[in-house]
């Protein structure tokens, strides 16, 4: 039965959408095209890094009275796990940053491209 019943769903979608009955039934609400710009949202951050370091110095500064002195060891590896950190993201940044434009980026392109205003 459910074999049947999808063979009817698919014949009914290719009814709808087929020419031979005059104009499709299904039509799309807005052109089917690009615009010339693009929304410009935020990309996401990415996962904290150096979080275990830094609570290591607050549990420190909290233990020694806030007394830097006595938490440089702590302080220090905090520091150089944010620059390792910081000299990976420019590393992945030459590298391509994930193959992806940013929204501006495809704004500056779509808009020195634009699509063509009327039907083909």
């Amino acid at each position: 039965m459910a074999m049947k019943s999808g063979y009817v769903i698919q014949e009914k979608v290719a009814k709808l959408l087929s020419k031979q009955q005059g104009r499709p039934v299904l039509r799309p609400i807005k052109p089917l095209a690009l615009k010339n710009e693009v929304a410009n949202r935020r990309l996401r951050k990415g996962e904290a890094t150096c979080v275990t370091e830094m609570s290591l110095v607050m549990a420190c500064w909290k233990q020694n009275d806030f007394n830097n002195t006595v938490c440089s060891k702590e302080v220090s590896a905090f520091y150089t796990c944010v620059e390792k950190t910081q000299a990976q993201n420019k590393a992945s940044r030459k590298q391509g940053g994930q193959g992806r434009l940013l929204p501006k980026e495809a704004t500056v392109l779509l808009k020195r491209y634009p699509n063509l205003s009327g039907d083909i």
